[in-house]
């Protein structure tokens, strides 16, 4: 029996992506701080190239999360860049070779004319780090290294590929002091929440 072909990627202009991709054999794909800063500047650059805008993001140890809409249709082509280019300067920090990801990334397409879905996987992305317990109750917004910390920044201070004002108002909010803090604390509560309740684990992956 032969194998089975790959179901060709989803793209469209204005598509929009909940992206997960983990390492290699489940391996460490952030070995310190350099790595972690490095990933969202490869990210930025990525943006550039294609016209990206990310929504959220988070890295953890062995994967990380985006929520991602591309106004063109280059998910592929772009996504090729991206971890092809990190992959690259990761091995040649750490004198390495090989292939960093395993197998093919995850792309879950986001209906983009159904606001409802923006704020959800948001929500499941920022909350990462408090249900892989790296975050303390009451401090996910210290984890360097997800967009919440951003969400709680004026736009002056903020990477020009992050947007924050489609999460904020699908919750009714704007781009603007009062409604960051808002929302920062909401997550934080809901993290909270999370860890009174047990964390059943639905989400968790």
């Amino acid at each position: 029996m032969g194998f089975m072909p790959r179901v060709p990627r989803v793209e469209f202009e204005g598509a929009v992506y909940h992206v997960m991709c983990r390492g290699n054999r489940r391996e460490a794909i952030f070995r310190g701080d350099g790595d972690r800063e490095m990933f969202p500047g490869t990210l930025e650059e990525g943006c550039a190239r294609t016209g990206w805008r990310v929504h959220a993001f988070v890295l953890m140890g062995n994967h990380y999360h985006l929520l991602l809409e591309t106004p063109e249709a280059n998910l592929v082509r772009g996504m090729h860049w991206f971890q092809t280019s990190y992959t690259a300067r990761f091995n040649a920090r750490h004198r390495l070779a090989g292939h960093l990801f395993a197998g093919r990334y995850k792309a879950l397409v986001i209906d983009p004319g159904d606001r409802s879905h923006f704020a959800t996987v948001s929500d499941y992305i920022h909350l990462n780090p408090a249900r892989a317990g790296l975050s303390a109750a009451g401090e996910l917004a210290a984890y360097r290294w997800s967009s919440l910390k951003w969400y709680g920044s004026a736009r002056r201070k903020r990477p020009g590929w992050l947007d924050v004002e489609t999460v904020l108002g699908e919750l009714g909010w704007l781009d603007r002091a009062v409604d960051r803090r808002r929302y920062v604390e909401r997550m934080e509560e809901r993290a909270l929440e999370g860890k009174e309740a047990g964390d059943s684990g639905a989400l968790k992956r």
